[in-house]
């Protein structure tokens, strides 16, 4: 396997993807946001699998289906008016909980280095969403908070089943090698 790209690397491929930034049309901006906030999903469970990790994808799917839930019946509930005027159900937005909600899930599953980018990609999603007339700052404010703590819920920080541990005692070197077991 391949390992995953770093910060710097994540960096480039965000801004690669969102050269539409740079056409300053909200159209393209609109475009943009809704092909990352595809993104950040699709990473986190990529990453679970990339890492063999069931019980991430396990609580990365209880985060995400959280957030789904909520924010769709706070929508349903509050059917608030979009800026643009097109569609009802404003608020919370959805791009943003969902963008937030993997956001959060990979800085907490699997660390900054993974969060870092994530959160740059889910502003930018919410950034777009209010720059493009469909939702008002307080929309993806509220999004964003719903994602977030529906990965603080359900997520924990991800712990590899082997360490490798080096020894060294007076004139003693050596290495510890120790495994734990899950029941997923």
């Amino acid at each position: 396997m391949y390992p995953l790209p770093s910060i710097s690397k994540t960096l480039l491929i965000i801004i690669f993807l969102s050269h539409t930034l740079f056409a300053d049309t909200k159209e393209n901006i609109t475009r943009a946001g809704d092909a990352l906030v595809l993104l950040l999903p699709t990473s986190a469970y990529a990453k679970t699998f990339y890492e063999d990790d069931g019980k991430g994808a396990l609580a990365f799917t209880e985060s995400i289906a959280t957030t789904i839930v909520v924010t769709n019946v706070l929508k349903y509930s509050i059917n608030a008016e979009r800026p643009n005027g097109e569609n009802d159900r404003s608020f919370p937005s959805g791009h943003t909980s969902s963008a937030f909600s993997s956001a959060t899930f990979l800085q907490l599953r699997y660390g900054w280095e993974y969060g870092v980018p994530a959160y740059t990609v889910a502003t930018f999603v919410a950034w777009s969403r209010v720059y493009s007339d469909h939702h008002y700052t307080r929309d993806v404010v509220a999004g964003a908070i719903i994602g977030a703590v529906s990965s603080f819920i359900f997520t924990d920080a991800y712990t590899k089943n082997i360490q490798v541990t080096p020894l060294v005692d007076n004139h003693m070197y050596g290495v510890q090698v120790s495994s734990s077991f899950s029941s997923f």
